[in-house]
Parts: structure tokens; sequence; C-alpha cells
């Protein structure tokens, strides 16, 4: 029988304590919650962490994406800079768009012809197709020129019809479909990582390796408000005021995030470059500990770390420890939340293995500021560098043979 080679899985677990903050707000600008075991607990979303880490990955990187719909306006701004007519550019904007396809992206007119769809695209892209506009000039002029001519219907006298509007026909596509389809079909490492969402281009559609879980507290939180004044400095003599006055809200407390990387799906869309998917891992894992989102960032400052960072290597399919904190975690009897919830992810880690067995479990580890040793949690690592290291060393190791049929 033929050996049989699993997805593996890097399972990546963060307990992190914040301060007064407000990552990440809901549509009624107050900060997100999400209620589990019956408890209210402070939330930020994957969302919001997922593109801060991306951002810092493509930084380190030097490569960077664009997620848009104003790929066809952006197109139309860069003619215009390079001396283009503005028709002539919009024109060309649209075309871009317009050619990607047999049919062509859908596309907002009353938006000015943003794309209906969110691209997600190498930043370089936008230089490749103007070059690809700047070579077919002479056919979208001559597109254009026709475009025009119909649009304004004449009698037989020559003066304009004003018998109703003509029927619109569909613009035809001037640019060569297959060289504007590669072009948006491009990816860089976190396209390859993250994933694309593109069905209406042929093979642009890129399955993303990670998986990403909203980071929530571990114990029950509440929003805390914070009444503050701006001052008027200038004001009137004999007269003391404020210019702005504001009651905004903020949480603290002790998250649990969780993510994973499917790196037999990075592999895949790497083409098969294997070393590149264990450093593009290794990547993630230094920005999933090293980074925060940035919001309210200069009114809080919330910078601190994980205290605890565990890894798991994992075959077939990976595991989220949040059923740990399903019930809140009180606080110890001298305070703080760090120490039983370390107690509670370490025990439910232990629970786990012995229901699911540890033959898919190629190895595990974990960093922490915590000074005694945690049972369960695999290899204590002296801090995150050698962590990261380490978690990429494993991640290479064969899976286990298994037993011939």
């Amino acid at each position: 029988m033929a050996a049989y080679a699993p997805a593996r899985y890097i399972d990546l677990h963060a307990l992190h304590p914040l301060p007064a903050s407000v990552l990440n707000r809901g549509e009624d600008d107050l900060p997100k919650t999400l209620q589990l075991g019956g408890a209210v607990r402070a939330m930020v979303s994957s969302q919001s962490w997922k593109r801060a880490i991306r951002l810092r990955m493509e930084t380190d990187l030097d490569e960077h994406a664009a997620r848009t719909r104003m790929l066809p306006l952006r197109v139309a701004d860069e003619l215009r800079a390079a001396g283009w007519p503005a028709d002539l550019a919009a024109f060309a904007g649209a075309q871009v768009v317009r050619s990607a396809t047999r049919e062509g992206l859908k596309t907002e007119e009353q938006q000015g012809g943003i794309t209906s769809v969110t691209l997600y695209l190498p930043r370089t892209v936008l230089e490749d197709l103007t070059a690809l506009c700047a070579q077919h000039r002479e056919q979208l002029e001559e597109a254009l020129a026709t475009e025009q001519t119909h649009k304004t219907p004449q009698t037989e006298g020559g003066a304009k019809s004003t018998r109703g509007k003509p029927k619109k026909e569909k613009t035809q596509a001037v640019l060569p479909t297959p060289a504007v389809a590669a072009l948006i079909r491009r990816r860089t490492a976190t396209i390859n990582l993250f994933g694309r969402m593109l069905a209406e281009v042929p093979d642009a559609q890129v399955d993303g390796a990670v998986q990403m879980a909203h980071a929530f507290c571990v114990h029950q939180s509440s929003q805390q408000p914070d009444y503050f004044t701006a001052v008027e400095d200038w004001s009137l003599p004999h007269e003391a005021g404020s210019a702005h006055l504001q009651t905004a809200f903020f949480t603290t407390g002790l998250l649990y995030r969780y993510a994973t990387v499917n790196l037999t799906e990075l592999t895949r869309n790497l083409d098969g470059d294997h070393d590149q998917a264990l450093h593009l891992l290794e990547l993630f894992a230094e920005s999933f500990i090293d980074v925060m989102p940035g919001a309210k960032k200069t009114a809080t400052a919330p910078h601190t770390y994980p205290h605890l960072v565990h890894y798991a290597v994992r075959d077939r399919r990976p595991v989220s420890l949040a059923a740990a904190f399903e019930q809140p975690v009180k606080s110890a009897p001298g305070g703080g939340y760090i120490t039983p919830a370390l107690h509670a992810l370490s025990q439910h880690a232990g629970a786990l293995n012995r229901l699911l067995g540890t033959r898919r479990l190629i190895g595990s580890g974990y960093a922490t500021a915590h000074d005694a040793p945690l049972d369960h949690l695999g290899t204590v690592h002296a801090g995150f560098d050698e962590l990261t290291s380490a978690l990429a060393q494993m991640a290479a190791q064969p899976a286990p043979a298994l037993a011939a049929v």
C-alpha cells in the first residue's frame, strides 16, 4: 500500500496580557466582545491581527501587496501622471478590468468604475499594467474614438437625435486578456500564505495556508469608561473650557490567541519550494509573537508581549486549545489571571493528549516568562527566538512511518 502523507499543521497558542487598550472596535465604536461560557469577554478579531501580521511580513520581505477595488482608477492616475489625456487614461484604466477575463470583471459605475470585488495583488502589478497600456496605446486611442462616436447618434441631417437614449453596447476588450490575467494572477509570499479569494479570474484564487481565530479574554471582561477632555489652549480671557469632551471605552485582560499554518498547503502554493515554506513559517511565527494591531496606540500604548507562546506540530488536522477557557478563569488569591490561565492551558493540553493520543503529534514546545516549568506543553525554550527556530526544525521532520497494511 502506498504511503499516505497527511497535511502538516503548526499550531501556535499565546497567552497575551493587555493593559488598557482598544485594539479592535465594532460598528458601535465600542471595543469588540463575545460571549463564551456564559461570560462576556473582550475580543480582538482575527482580521485585525492578521492584517497587522501581514503588513509586518511584507515589510520584512520587502514584498508588498495591496487589497483594493481601486485598480482601474489607480491605473488611470498613473497614466495621467505620465502625460496621457484624462479621457484616454480613464478609458485605459477601465480596459484593464474589462480585459482581465473574457467577460471582464464587474465594476460599480456609480462609484467611478471601481471593481465590485476586492483584488489582492502585488503592488508591482500597477507599474506593469501601466506599461502594458503604453504598449497598446494606439489601439486604446482607436477604441476610445470609436466609442465616443457611438455615444453621439446622429439624425440623417447630422443633428443629434432626441428620440431617447441609444442602447448601450458592451465595451470590447482592447488589451490582451492573457497578459492582463497573468498580471492579476501574480502572487507575493503573503498571498501564498494568507490566500486570495478571486474566483472571477481563472487560476487566480489561492487557498490560504493560515487559519487564525479571534483572540479573546480567558476571564470575564467588561468595557471600562474613560471620560476625557481636550483643553482649549486659545480660550477667551477669564474663560476655562474644553474644545472637546467625550467618554471612550477600553478593555483590559489576558487574551488567548491561536493560529495554525498548513505547511502542506503553503508548500503547494509555493510550487513545492519546501525551504521557502519553512522560511515563511518561521517569519509568520515571529510576527505572530511580535506584532499587535495599531488601533488607538497613541492613546493607550498597549505594547506588551505574550507571557507564554506554545507550539505543536501535528499531522492530519490542527487542534485549538480555546476550550481550556470555556469556563472563565478566576483570578489567583493574590490577584492576576496569568498563573491560573497557564495551569488551565497546560491541563487542557494534557487532557487532549490523553484523548487523542500522540501518534499525530510530531512535537511541541513553549517559551514563557513564568518561573515554574509547565507540564504537557512539550520542550521548554529559553526565549522566543529559540522557539521559532525549533518549531521550524520540528515542522521539517518526516511523518512517522505507518504500519504496513
